[in-house]
């Protein structure tokens, strides 16, 4: 696996050597050693999966209670994907990464613990796996809206049309207003 540094330092891209052949492929997805000394040790306690539509807009999300590290992957589709520091006294708080995930570029990202996190779903559908390194609690989730401008993030929205959101994310904060961690 290759471990891509980005312009936050603790946010990772990780692309995994695909063997192919007439047949079909064969990649490694996850080794806890070499997550552990090119991202963080951790342990994983929850997996997840989600299918969405194009033109949805999950996030961004995180949760002030139960911090969760997030190691997320498409298996279907293409998905714009963001990180979204919300670390209090980082270097880095207010700023965001993202990243084009999809199945056919086998990316992953490594979401840490103190980063809201959202997608948006470029393709006709996607299905999205995450790990997670805490439990969902849903009476600490946040959610800051998707076109804060403080955060300025750059959505590839097709033909510029405003994504479909949850109510929860309709409502959601301010990133000035947004409990820091």
């Amino acid at each position: 696996m290759k471990f891509i540094e980005t312009a936050i330092p603790d946010v990772k891209i990780i692309e995994p050597q695909v063997f192919g052949d007439d047949r079909g492929f064969f990649m490694e997805t996850f080794r806890t050693t070499l997550f552990d000394q090119q991202c963080a040790p951790r342990h994983f306690v929850q997996e997840n999966h989600s299918k969405s539509n194009h033109g949805i807009l999950r996030g961004l999300h995180y949760q002030t209670e139960n911090t969760q590290g997030k190691l997320v992957r498409v298996t279907k589709g293409e998905v714009f994907d963001v990180a979204v520091d919300m670390r209090e006294g980082s270097p880095t708080l207010g700023q965001w990464i993202g990243v084009l995930l999809s199945a056919e570029n086998k990316r992953q990202l490594w979401v840490p613990e103190g980063f809201a996190h959202g997608f948006y779903v470029t393709s006709e559908e996607a299905e999205f796996v995450y790990k997670c390194t805490d439990y969902y609690n849903p009476n600490a989730e946040v959610s800051i809206r998707w076109d804060d401008k403080d955060l300025g993030i750059e959505w590839p929205l097709v033909d510029g049309e405003h994504p479909t959101l949850s109510i929860k994310d309709l409502e959601g904060h301010s990133f000035r207003s947004a409990p820091k961690l």
